[in-house]
């Protein structure tokens, strides 16, 4: 048994989504008493930080719906059914950026929201970046502004919350410790 496991009695399916899909699960609690759980499902996603030759950082601005505003952020993207991480991370590398990469490095793996979701996202660090005469197409939903900016000015995108995503602040923050573990 795992530690503080709640046994799933019942799953209602309540929403079946292009990217996501919600249910509401009926558990048996550690204590013996019953409970309702609503879960998010998402494929999983990938997230780059890709460095220039001149060490910045590659982002890309786009509306956030939710948010109703717009965002900076470290491309990324949703894996595709039975899609390799990798191979995700490089198109949408592509997509959103323009740029292809000859080094692209498994960082981590972390969930956005375990409270209510399982997305997970699969963070690359790209460098060697060369930019593509035609680079792949992205969605035709998508939206989005090329930005190459040093370290310096995404700790201060951060501050005026022009990035304010946990995937691209984790990002800025792993690239401040690997610049302390070279200097």
């Amino acid at each position: 048994m795992k530690k503080f496991e709640e046994k799933t009695i019942r799953s209602n399916p309540i929403f079946q989504g292009k990217i996501i899909n919600v249910q509401v699960d009926e558990v048996v609690l550690p204590d013996g008493n019953t409970s309702k759980r609503e879960i998010v499902r998402h494929p999983g996603a990938v997230a780059i930080i890709a460095v220039t030759k001149d060490g910045k950082i590659v982002m890309v601005e786009q509306y956030r719906k939710a948010l109703e505003r717009s965002l900076v952020e470290i491309p990324a993207g949703k894996l595709e059914p039975g899609e390799d991480p990798a191979v995700t991370a490089e198109r949408e590398l592509e997509e959103e950026t323009g740029y292809r990469t000859k080094h692209m490095e498994y960082i981590t793996s972390f969930y956005t929201s375990p409270g209510f979701a399982d997305e997970i996202i699969h963070l690359y660090y790209a460098e060697q970046l060369e930019k593509v005469e035609n680079p792949l197409d992205g969605d035709d939903d998508e939206f989005v502004e090329l930005y190459e900016i040093t370290l310096e000015e995404a700790l201060q995108f951060i501050c005026d919350k022009r990035i304010h995503d946990a995937k691209t602040v984790f990002a800025v923050q792993f690239m401040q410790l690997l610049g302390q573990k070279q200097s």
